[in-house]
């Protein structure tokens, strides 16, 4: 009898790396007195990077996700939490 076959998502881990790094940026803009989400929802209507704070290395980070990718994740776990 063969072991059960256990199926993995792309999805899973890209969605860990999109949280981990929206979470850093979210950190950065508050520790600098904005308003994180009112900055992100700017920034992914926009995709204007001036809405992300540099401190902490945080608008390289956010654009270094695919705004599409990052929309996609934000959907996938508000119907999947």
């Amino acid at each position: 009898m063969s072991d059960p076959t256990a199926v993995f998502s792309i999805y899973d881990d890209r969605d860990r790396e999109i949280r981990a790094v929206v979470q850093e940026v979210y950190d950065a803009l508050k520790e600098k007195g904005y308003n994180p989400i009112n900055q992100l929802v700017g920034y992914i209507l926009s995709e204007d990077p001036t809405y992300i704070t540099t401190y902490k290395n945080a608008r390289s980070l956010i654009r270094r996700v695919d705004r599409d990718d990052l929309l996609q994740a934000l959907v996938r776990n508000y119907v999947n939490p």
